[in-house]
């Protein structure tokens, strides 16, 4: 079974041509996530904490749609446009998550992002039981 899963605009506006998350089985993947306001559809520009969590928190209203929580993840990837905000990811990240819940992570270094954030995450979510 394939889903594609795509939240109203008005929630969450869609970044591009292709859906906020895909369910194959047990598992969903999402999209990366960029710092996207949800009311306009604009990228929240600036301070790298603000953009951090913003990421996280449409990260969580995807996930919320599909019906699953960031306790369920299992794989994330985090894409900066610059290696010295890591610290500041690394800071915000993990309080998104209860104790004991953290996923296997991958960070990788950019160039550049869709959107000129600074930062975007992706995630493997496992819904089985």
């Amino acid at each position: 079974m394939i889903e594609y899963i795509t939240l109203p605009n008005n929630a969450l506006p869609p970044a591009g041509p292709f859906p906020h998350a895909v369910r194959a089985g047990d598992f969903l993947f999402v999209t990366g996530q960029l710092s996207e306001d949800p009311e306009s559809g604009e990228i929240v520009a600036g301070l790298i904490d603000q953009q951090v969590r913003r990421v996280m928190d449409n990260l969580k209203l995807v996930l919320e749609h599909a019906g699953a929580t960031l306790n369920q993840v299992v794989m994330a990837r985090i894409f900066i446009t610059d290696l010295r905000y890591i610290e500041t990811v690394n800071e915000i990240y993990p309080t998104y998550f209860e104790a004991g819940h953290l996923p296997s992570r991958t960070t990788i270094g950019v160039v550049g992002l869709a959107g000129l954030g600074d930062v975007e995450i992706d995630l493997i979510v496992y819904c089985g039981s």
